[in-house]
């Protein structure tokens, strides 16, 4: 029997980067709307930083009464439970997945939530969201794994065609709120800022490029980024590359097509929250750094093909989206690039770069 005065809440949303990113408008738009609720989150381990840059996420801060360090290590949610369901699913029945899952089982029931959301809808996360025991779990009526609807008693419909709006929605039925999307706050790590800068000049220009993403399909051609760096470069901005585990080739290859002029940014999620606070512009295919850049409200051009960029494009600041007629929803991960993608060149990616600098000088 719940004998707590403040109402919880418990969102899952384990992974992926871009996926977290899409769900904190509206996490954020609960938090604004309802200041006094505690609201928790699930998530795997590797994307901690997004939600908090506390040394222990096992002790919340005491948010009624909070520090200011606090608000800005933690500033969104009241406490993180960790969640690394890809190594469970790697090792089902090692003693140390049994013992992980039956922990955060029994810390998740302890919490005694008022309700629980799936943002994610997946078997995996629904499973995650049943461990609470609550009786009330949200989620998606349509969900993107179709069995997972199975574990929710309140299925919500959504009409909107970006997976932000949708979060919204869902969102909003927790409590009958009109809610919209909210530009989210993020972790401010204090080790990160201070290494973020040291590698960018205050006040300088400055472009962050991505040339990487989740699969082939989605990659423009490393050429074309390079063209693209050399003409900031060329212009006196900071070229800025980001490259993520197992990406070091794409970086290597862009330094080597540059003359080893750009700046190569390969540290942690928390370094890399950090040097996008301060960038000019982002260029980036569907990926999470470029969502990461949307979120901390910076100006983006998007470089896309088998993914629908009114579904997951860019939101919630000034962006351009470059995408051909001939490409088509295709999530089917091909190693190479979707022939609609090759047909976007370097000149119009400037060229929407150009509009959106032009813009900002004139606000």
């Amino acid at each position: 029997m719940q004998t707590h005065t403040k109402y919880r809440l418990l969102v899952v949303r384990l992974g992926a980067m871009g996926d977290i990113l899409h769900a904190l408008p509206a996490v954020s738009a609960l938090r604004a709307a309802h200041p006094g609720w505690i609201i928790d989150w699930v998530v795997e381990p590797q994307w901690l930083p997004l939600l908090s840059a506390l040394p222990d996420v096992s002790a919340p801060p005491d948010l009624p009464n909070p520090t200011r360090i606090s608000r800005d290590l933690q500033p969104l949610i009241d406490r993180v439970h960790l969640a690394p369901s890809k190594a469970w699913r790697r090792n089902p029945l090692s003693t140390k997945t049994i013992r992980e899952i039956h922990t955060l089982h029994q810390t998740l029931r302890a919490c005694d939530y008022d309700t629980v959301i799936d943002l994610q809808g997946a078997i995996r996360s629904a499973v995650v969201a049943r461990f609470a025991g609550c009786p009330r779990v949200i989620g998606e009526a349509t969900p993107r794994e179709r069995a997972a609807r199975w574990l929710y008693n309140e299925k919500i419909g959504t009409r909107g065609a970006h997976v932000i709006e949708q979060d919204v929605e869902l969102a909003a039925a927790i409590a009958g709120d009109n809610l919209a999307p909210v530009q989210p706050l993020l972790p401010v790590d204090p080790a990160a800022e201070s290494w973020a800068d040291q590698l960018l000049p205050t006040a300088s220009k400055s472009v962050l490029i991505n040339p990487g993403a989740g699969w082939g399909a989605k990659r423009w051609p490393l050429e074309r980024y390079a063209d693209v760096a050399k003409h900031y470069l060329q212009r006196g901005y900071h070229v800025l590359v980001n490259a993520g585990p197992g990406e070091k080739p794409l970086l290597q290859s862009l330094s080597e097509q540059t003359g080893g002029a750009i700046t190569p940014v390969t540290g942690n999620l928390a370094q890399l929250i950090a040097v996008t606070r301060r960038i000019t512009l982002a260029i980036a295919g569907d990926t999470g750094p470029l969502h990461l850049a949307c979120a901390l409200g910076r100006p983006v051009v998007g470089i896309y093909g088998p993914t629908d960029p009114s579904r997951n494009g860019p939101f919630g600041t000034r962006f351009r989206v470059l995408r051909s007629p001939q490409s088509r929803r295709d999530h089917t991960r091909h190693a190479t690039p979707e022939a609609g993608l090759l047909t976007i060149l370097p000149d119009q990616v400037l060229r929407a770069a150009d509009e959106l600098l032009a813009e900002g000088q004139g606000q």
